[in-house]
């Protein structure tokens, strides 16, 4: 099942890779929602094999997220691996820049079973794939819109 949508951001290119590759200020993120996250990798900079596991518990049962940063070209895109019970899930995020101070993200988020019960789950969510879709859209456009925000102060 892929999900796919794009976004026009008020910011400078640059300035807005700088704010995906956040990575710590996500970690931060996960924990305020109430998820525990821990960094695995040894890496110091930002890079391809960066490596996180997440646990949060969903619908009472305790789920675990191992996720690897499989591309990162500083100003054009970044791959994040995911996998959480037996489901893989592939997240690009590609940026162009239209204009100095104009960028359009492009998001794409593939998922994928590794195993009957992944595949089962999958095919119940294809049943509610328009309402995803929307769903998918607007969280896209909110973080958008925060990025901008962010970036360039309340207007």
């Amino acid at each position: 099942m892929k999900f796919s949508t794009r976004e026009d951001i008020a910011a400078p290119i640059e300035r807005v890779f700088d704010a995906l590759s956040d990575f710590p200020r996500f970690e931060r993120e996960i924990l305020r929602r109430g998820a525990s996250v821990s960094r695995i990798d040894t890496l110091e900079r930002p890079g391809p094999g960066m490596c996180w596991i997440s646990r949060f518990t969903f619908r009472g049962k305790p789920r675990e997220v191992r996720s690897e940063l499989a591309e990162y070209h500083p100003s054009e895109s970044l791959r994040l691996l995911s996998r959480v019970d037996g489901l893989e899930g592939v997240m690009s995020v590609a940026l162009v820049q239209l204009s100095p101070r104009q960028t359009r993200m492009f998001l794409d988020l593939e998922l994928k079973p590794a195993t009957l019960s992944a595949r089962l789950f999958l095919q119940s969510l294809r049943l509610a794939k328009a309402t995803l879709t929307r769903r998918f859209k607007s969280g896209t456009q909110d973080f958008a819109r925060h990025i901008e925000d962010r970036l360039n102060g309340p207007q």
